[in-house]
């Protein structure tokens, strides 16, 4: 049984707030409560372990818990990234190459070892490791692309946002226009609304002075949270809704 959510417009809505969230909660953590980027990335990434541990031993799509793992991915994305870019002193450009070369690895060993890299087809363990490792350095690899963006590019936090934007917006046109796999074009999004939610993050909580709307970390975190929680209680409800109706079908 595939334990992973349909791909909708809600999907997508929920995954940029989870990364967003994922992008203000870390730098709550590491930056506003000044615990460290090392320090962080090893308490974000042990609550990470502890959110896959569950959902792999789940034997149904839940989703809070799906998007518990999501949010954790994001939160331990951000400060991995922060710790290779900012303490390791890789930059932005150096730690995005890595972290592309180990996703494409990530990917090339998924297609070697037999399971379909189509999310609706994941119904093996060894695809759900493959997939939520995948998501773990797709937010990493985001995190620096939108840094990297936003600092080093000159384009600053809202144009990073407007060209990451708008190029989601291309893959959408992409995948209802032409014959370009639907599967690459779904893994081309999946990442690029990382750097979409860690520009859009940086947009939401920076200073006025660096181009931001200076909301702060933990203001952005609230609202988006809430955001989050709203839209979860929505797909529980329609998840539950849907498993009585299908348990009465059989009976």
């Amino acid at each position: 049984m595939n334990k992973l959510p349909q791909i909708t417009l809600a999907f997508w809505v929920m995954k940029i707030c989870a990364t967003t969230l994922g992008e203000t909660a870390g730098d709550l953590l590491s930056m506003t409560l000044n615990v460290g980027y090392a320090v962080s990335s090893l308490l974000l990434i042990s609550v990470f372990v502890l959110t896959l541990i569950t959902q792999l031993m789940s034997k149904t799509y839940k989703p809070v818990l799906y998007w518990l793992v999501i949010l954790s991915t994001s939160t331990a994305g951000t400060t991995m990234s922060d710790f290779m870019d900012r303490t390791l002193e890789l930059g932005y450009a150096t730690g995005s190459m890595i972290l592309i070369a180990i996703l494409l690895g990530i990917f090339a060993a998924w297609r070697l070892s037999g399971d379909s890299l189509n999310v609706t087809k994941v119904q093996t363990f060894r695809g759900e490791m493959f997939y939520w490792t995948a998501i773990l350095f797709s937010n990493t690899l985001g995190t620096a692309l939108g840094d990297y963006l936003a600092d080093d590019s000159g384009l600053g936090f809202a144009g990073g946002a407007l060209l990451i934007g708008s190029t989601i917006a291309l893959v959408v046109l992409l995948k209802y226009f032409t014959k370009i796999s639907s599967v690459l074009l779904f893994w081309v999004a999946f990442v690029l609304t990382r750097p979409f939610g860690a520009t859009l993050g940086d947009f939401l909580t920076k200073p006025h002075a660096k181009g931001g709307l200076d909301f702060g970390t933990i203001g952005s975190s609230l609202v988006l949270a809430g955001v989050l929680v709203v839209m979860i209680a929505g797909a529980s409800f329609a998840q539950n809704k849907y498993g009585k109706q299908a348990t009465a079908e059989l009976t």
